[in-house]
Parts: C-alpha cells; sequence; structure tokens
C-alpha cells in the first residue's frame, strides 16, 4: 500500500487515480499506523509538553484527515455505488477510531497534565485554549464513563455515523430518481429561454436528444416553481419535490426516511442521557455561543414576534394579487413561488429573468475576487493545473500583495447528476505548521448553480450569486487564517453558532451598489446593469422578508424542540411537532402531504442538529458587522482590516463572542438585522 495514491499525496490529492477499491485499504492503512504511534508516543519518557507531546498528535490527526478528505468530498460530488459502498465501509471504522481517542483515559490525563502545568510550560492564549477545547471534547466523547456504558456509547457513534449518510443517500437517491420529459416546449408555457434551453439541454445529455426535461435538481425545480403558467404542473413538481425520501408521493416508500429519523433522534437521545444531559440539545449547546435551549428558543420566538406583522401584511397582499391579477381564487404551496415573481416584477418592474445577463460566471467571480481584493487586500488568481474530479472544476491561489501564497481552493459550480444537492464549503487541508514547514489552507468550495447552457457562459440569477458570496465567506475564514494550530484555524474551534458569521457577512454586498458596480455587466456588450434595474434589484432585497424571515425561524424551532422534547418511551409524532410549531410561527401552512423533514439533510445528515437556529443568530452577528461598515464606508480600508485581523485571521482562537466585541466595540444587537429586513425593531 506505500504507493497508493492516496496515502502519498501531500497538499493535492491525485482524484483521477482514487479509486473505490483503494479507499478502504488506505483508512485500514493509516488508522493501523496511527494507533501503533499513538501507543508509542504515550510510552515515552519525554516530557509531555507541547513539541514532544500535542504537535506529534496534530499530526497523526492530520494523516487521518489527508487520506479522508477527498473521499469524503468525492461522494459528495461524483457519488456512484462502488464509491459510496467504500464510503459506508470506511465510516464505522473512522467513527471506532475516533471514539477510541475519546475514551483513551491516558491521552486525557496527558491533556489534563497540560492544562494543570499551562503556566509552567510557557502556552500562550491560543494553546490555552486548545486544551481547554480537547478536554471538553474528551467529556462530551464520554472519556470519563464506565466501561459498559463506553461500549454503548461506541456502538451509538458508529450507529449515527451510517444511519446519517444513509439518510444523505436516499435523498440523493430520490431527486435524481424523478423527472419529466416532453415532445415540445408547450407544456412549459412561461419558462424564460434559459430555462428551455436547461431543459433541452438536460433531455439531450440524458439520450432524448429534441425534447425536454425538467427534474428535481434545484435550478430545473425553481424554474417550473417560479414561471410555468402550467399550474397543474407546477403541482406536480412541487409534490415529488417536498415528498423525496418519504412515505409520500410519486415514489412513496422507496427511499422512505420516516424510520431513520426516529433512530437518529433515539440514538442521539440515549448518546446524551448517557453523558449526563437531559437531551440532544443541551449537549448539542455545549459547543456553542447559546447557554440553554430555553435561551435559543426564546431568541427565535421574539424574532418571530417582531417578523410576524409584516408577514402577515405580506401574505395577505399576495393572496389579494394572485386572485386579482392571477385569477386563482385560493394561493395554493405550488402557487406560492409562481404569483410571488409576477407580483415581484409588477411592483418593481423587474423580472429576474432580465438580470441572468448580468451576472455571467467570469464577471460575477471576477467582482467577487475584486471585492476580496478591496477588503481584505489579497489577490486571487488562477492557480497551478492540479488534477480535479469534473472538467468543469476551478482551482484558485489566494495570495497576498507580496505574493506569498495565503491558500488555495477548488471551485465546482454547477448542478449535474450524482452531486449531492445544495452548497457548501468543506476542508481539503487546514493550515498547520511542521516545525519550520508551513501547509497553507485549501478549500473545496461547492455550488449547484445554473450549468452553461451550450456556447453561452454560465448566466446566474442573483440568488444563485448570493450562494456564491455566501460560500466564499466560509471560504475566506478557512483560507484567511493566520492560526498555525490546525485544532482552531480557520473555522476549527468556532463556536457553531458563529461559524455561519463571515459567510453571511458576504452575502450582504450582493445588496450594494457599490458591489454591484464591479460585476454586473452584460456578458455580450459589456453594459452596467441599468440604473432602473439596478434600483428596483435594491428595492427589492424587503420583498418578503417577513415571510422569509418566519420560514427560517419556523425550521429552527422544530429543530431545537424536537432535539429538547423527542421521546422514544412515547415516540414523539415528528409530523405533528412540525405542525405544532407552524401554528404557532408560521403564516404559511403546507399541504397534508408535504413531508419537509424528510430532506432537512442540516440536521440529520449535517452538522446542524439542535444548531440550525445558527444561522438566524449568526445573522444577527454579520448584519451588525456589516452595519459598521456602513457607517465607516463599505471599502474603507481600516475596517477590511479590521475585520480581516479580527475574525477571518484570527479563527477558533478565542470565543468568538470575544472577537466580535473586539471588532464593534460592544455586543451584538438585532436591530441591524431588522432593519436590513425592513422589519422595525
Amino acid at each position: 500500500m506505500t504507493d497508493n495514491p492516496l496515502l502519498t499525496f501531500s497538499d493535492h490529492p491525485h482524484f483521477s487515480l482514487i479509486r473505490p477499491e483503494h479507499i478502504e485499504p488506505a483508512v485500514d492503512t493509516v488508522l493501523a499506523t496511527n494507533r501503533k504511534a499513538i501507543d508509542k508516543l504515550l510510552a515515552r519518557s519525554k516530557p509531555r509538553d507541547w513539541e514532544n507531546f500535542v504537535e506529534p498528535l496534530t499530526e497523526l490527526d492530520e494523516h487521518v484527515d489527508r487520506v479522508w478528505a477527498p473521499v469524503r468530498h468525492l461522494n459528495a460530488v461524483v457519488n456512484t455505488e462502488p464509491l459510496r459502498k467504500a464510503y459506508n465501509a470506511c465510516l464505522p471504522k473512522l467513527s471506532a477510531y475516533s471514539t477510541e481517542l475519546g475514551h483513551n483515559t491516558r491521552l486525557y490525563a496527558a491533556w489534563e497534565a497540560l492544562a494543570e502545568n499551562e503556566r509552567r510550560l510557557g502556552l500562550d492564549r491560543t494553546q490555552q485554549k486548545i486544551v481547554r477545547d480537547t478536554l471538553r471534547d474528551f467529556r462530551l466523547s464520554g472519556v470519563a464513563l464506565p466501561e459498559r456504558e463506553k461500549k454503548r456509547f461506541a456502538e451509538i457513534q458508529e450507529a449515527l455515523s451510517r444511519l446519517q449518510s444513509r439518510f444523505e443517500e436516499n435523498l440523493l437517491d430520490a431527486t435524481h430518481a424523478w423527472y419529466r420529459d416532453f415532445d415540445d416546449a408547450d407544456a412549459l408555457e412561461g419558462l424564460p429561454p434559459s430555462a428551455l434551453a436547461l431543459a433541452r439541454q438536460l433531455a439531450e445529455q440524458a439520450g432524448q436528444p429534441g425534447r425536454y426535461r425538467i427534474t428535481l435538481d434545484f435550478p430545473s425545480y425553481y424554474a417550473v416553481m417560479s414561471h410555468c403558467r402550467n399550474r397543474e404542473l407546477r403541482r406536480e413538481v412541487y409534490t415529488a419535490y417536498v415528498t423525496r425520501a418519504s412515505d409520500q408521493g410519486p415514489h412513496a416508500g422507496r427511499w422512505d426516511n420516516s424510520a431513520l429519523m426516529h433512530d437518529i433522534l433515539r440514538l442521539r437521545r440515549e448518546e446524551a442521557l448517557l453523558l449526563g444531559f437531559a437531551n440532544y440539545a443541551e449537549l448539542s449547546l455545549q459547543t456553542k455561543m447559546a447557554d440553554s435551549p430555553q435561551k435559543v428558543l426564546e431568541f427565535l420566538l421574539d424574532l418571530a414576534r417582531r417578523s410576524r406583522p409584516a408577514a402577515q401584511r405580506e401574505l395577505e397582499e399576495l393572496r389579494q394579487f394572485a386572485a386579482d391579477e392571477l385569477g386563482l381564487d385560493t394561493l395554493e404551496a405550488w402557487d406560492l413561488a409562481y404569483a410571488s415573481e409576477r407580483l415581484r416584477e409588477r411592483r418593481f418592474a423587474l423580472e429576474q429573468e432580465a438580470l441572468k445577463p448580468y451576472f455571467a460566471v467570469d464577471q460575477v467571480l471576477n467582482g467577487l475576487f475584486e471585492l476580496t481584493r478591496r477588503l481584505f487586500g489579497v489577490e486571487i488568481v488562477p492557480g497551478p493545473k492540479v488534477d480535479t474530479w469534473h472538467p468543469d472544476v476551478r482551482f484558485y491561489d489566494i495570495r497576498d500583495p507580496d505574493g506569498n501564497l495565503r491558500g488555495q481552493f477548488y471551485l465546482d459550480l454547477y448542478a449535474r447528476p450524482h452531486k449531492r444537492g445544495g452548497a457548501w464549503m468543506d476542508e481539503c487541508v487546514t493550515r498547520h505548521r511542521h516545525g519550520t514547514e508551513l501547509h497553507p489552507p485549501i478549500a473545496f468550495l461547492t455550488c449547484n448553480s445554473t450549468p452553461p447552457i451550450g456556447d453561452q457562459p454560465a448566466l446566474f440569477t442573483h440568488d444563485e450569486v448570493i450562494t456564491l458570496f455566501h460560500e466564499f465567506g466560509h471560504g475566506l475564514h478557512h483560507l484567511l487564517t493566520r492560526v498555525d494550530y490546525p485544532q482552531v484555524a480557520g473555522i476549527h474551534g468556532v463556536e457553531w453558532d458563529a461559524v455561519e458569521l463571515p459567510s453571511q457577512f458576504m452575502e450582504n454586498w450582493c445588496w450594494t451598489r457599490e458591489a454591484l458596480n464591479l460585476f454586473a455587466r452584460h456578458y455580450r456588450t459589456g453594459e452596467s446593469l441599468p440604473d432602473a434595474m439596478l434600483e428596483a434589484l435594491l428595492a427589492s432585497r424587503d420583498f418578503q422578508a417577513g415571510m422569509q424571515m418566519l420560514r427560517q425561524i419556523e425550521f429552527a424551532l422544530f429543530d431545537m424542540r424536537l432535539h429538547s422534547e423527542y421521546d422514544p418511551e412515547a415516540p414523539t409524532d415528528i409530523q405533528a411537532l412540525l405542525d405544532a410549531v407552524r401554528d404557532e410561527v408560521a403564516v404559511i401552512k403546507p399541504p397534508a402531504f408535504n413531508r419537509f423533514q424528510h430532506s432537512f439533510t442540516h440536521i440529520f445528515g449535517g452538522g446542524y442538529a439542535a444548531g440550525y437556529y445558527s444561522y438566524k443568530w449568526a445573522e444577527v452577528l454579520s448584519a451588525d458587522a456589516f452595519a459598521r461598515f456602513e457607517e465607516e464606508g463599505l471599502f474603507n480600508p481600516d475596517t477590511g482590516r479590521a475585520f480581516l485581523h479580527t475574525i477571518l485571521e484570527r479563527g477558533g482562537s478565542q470565543p468568538a463572542v470575544e472577537l466580535f466585541r473586539e471588532f464593534r466595540g460592544r455586543d451584538p444587537q438585532v436591530d441591524a438585522l431588522l432593519r436590513h429586513h425592513g422589519i422595525s425593531a
């Protein structure tokens, strides 16, 4: 196995050489090597200080990451049956290894000794935080449990890793199983030319030239829901989308996540009880800024109270418009996006389709990179030619003005088959220093935007531009860190409800004239976005902001209540709980067959369980941080450097609230968030 490329790449994995049959042996090798190295490390007589203990352990962690990070990424972006099989075969092995480390009392004792002797050892503030965080994680891993309970804890971790992966696989399979083909475009009346061209391209790629295909990938789905005049087709597409991986809809029961949700919730609650917490929500908040589930609920309900009047007005206006102008006596769930888009066009004299020629992919990227240069003084340029997993993937360097490399990133922009939906940033390499050698960070940035059609470049909606800026904010947090310890570099060590601060901060620039002027130019003529369209776009920021706010609050309340209240002795009716949350805060009630929870990967597959509220809390932080730019000048270099030095470069080296106070000069306030959404404080 020594010549396996998975074990030999240094900075850039050779994606074309990663074969599914190599993955499990490579993981077995690195885990076996690490186990031996840890035993040897604990047996040494050298003093267990930072250099002789923490640095070797850190290097061993990096060995695992170097093997697993590209595999984890490939499973999300080029999912195939052999790769999925290899990935799932490795999950229990990695879970067992992680649990072993968390239960290793000798390791725990060595870290405790570091904590007791931190002054004598001369540990700096960042090192002290790493020690505190590590001891907390040991306790949350069950290091103090009796042996029988440790065994059960390990079983739970292994089962959860398997079940959460299965949840995501079911959703991926259900999403790509449904499609509709049409012989001509008559049934798709209302779709803009770009959406029709995409439908034609999808059919051609599927071996159906001359036809039109719609799918449940978001660019295709949303185009139908927003523009298609065929109400019955909108109903059909909506039904297929909101019943994916459930007991309802066109594939009812085939990839049903119903039982998986209960299994995941039951195991999470059992894990929490083993560790002495009343529920999983309490356990989850140990690594977040919020003090308790009750505090989170109070925060969300207060936001709901402030937002609900605006949402009620917006919904009533939409219903009236749909009845008067569209002939819809009842406004159904499959009418909402369609009617909203028509109302937006009427109110602002602005069609989203008309904006797309001004958001061509290269122009948007150039503007984003120029904005980053002006704010943070770094240059983004094409990187060296590296191996990638798809021809559309790009690779970039981020460099300081003097040319020194700060970081690198892969950019995978477009939706395609066998690629997980949504958008995300993941780590390929975390910044770390081994002796005198510095390894710069590398990121994976992934979106599912509208792809190029024919010879035409990819033309984005404004929402797709916002998504790109959001994920790029995560990337900047990872890539611009100056912390040399991977435990707290970039997003590591950052409280989960603060990790969205840089990403949501970057979204704000998509709503400023100054930033839009950097890139909103017609891809054929080079003409800037006309003043009338620009004014209409900026004015539309508050459009249905109350309804959008309540929708996110609904999801966050459901998540927090579910993980606070779930009881396997009298199994919680998940649908009934979601309905109760909607009765409390929502102004829009979906149809009874809607199974949103079956595709809620953030909490059942990702890392947001009892943490989805983080999006709203981080939005408070980001709006308040952006307000300083509004006060001091959007491109004020001093303000940009302050954000760079206090937020982006410091990672998790200090508590997030301390870094925010250092940047803003006070605690965060909710007023800027409400103001940005046109909601009175």
